[in-house]
């Protein structure tokens, strides 16, 4: 299979490669960048190279996972995208991380789309599903303006108020 999983007009998504370490670690290591991801807690390079295995496992078992996202222009990785299912769950789950230098540019909405596309065209998922802190503003429009639509919100183990937007292709194609 190629690595490369789609092109958008500015980004290439192309599956994790164990050399993407360093980057991962610029975006995943950064605390403010963090914030909203998970528990807020940056990641050491260690762990993202566990990530990256885990990426790759996900890969053999699924067909997809996470992947890389670079800027066209300057071959950069801007940051990492993908079709996950955290701690087993059903439902594909739409994540994604940015280098705060990427923030602002419209590359989050543009990937997802793109990663939306991916899943549905490529390996058939009908429903994708993303989790977001309800006070994350910047999220929810990404993954509104990429076409998924609020559902609902519930707590997490912590209280804190979780929004979940769902994409549905039989809503995508009306």
């Amino acid at each position: 299979m190629s690595e490369l999983l789609f092109e958008t007009e500015r980004l290439i998504g192309r599956r994790m490669a164990a050399d993407d370490a360093a980057a991962m670690h610029a975006v995943y290591g950064d605390v403010d960048a963090m914030a909203f991801v998970g528990d807020g807690a940056a990641l050491s390079l260690e762990e993202c190279e566990g990530w990256i295995d885990i990426t790759h496992r996900n890969y053999e078992r699924r067909g997809y996972g996470m992947s890389t996202i670079i800027e066209r222009a300057t071959g950069e990785i801007v940051g990492f995208c993908g079709l996950v299912h955290p701690e087993g769950q059903i439902d594909a789950e739409l994540k994604y991380a940015y280098r705060r230098t990427a923030w602002g540019r419209g590359y989050a909405t543009e990937a997802a789309r793109a990663m939306i596309d991916y899943g549905h065209r490529i390996h058939g998922l009908d429903y994708i599903i993303a989790t977001i802190k309800s006070t994350h503003e910047a999220s929810r429009s990404v993954l509104l303006k990429a076409g998924m639509r609020y559902s609902h919100r519930y707590p997490d183990e912590d209280g804190t108020l979780i929004e979940l937007l769902a994409w549905r292709a039989e809503e995508a194609k009306s």
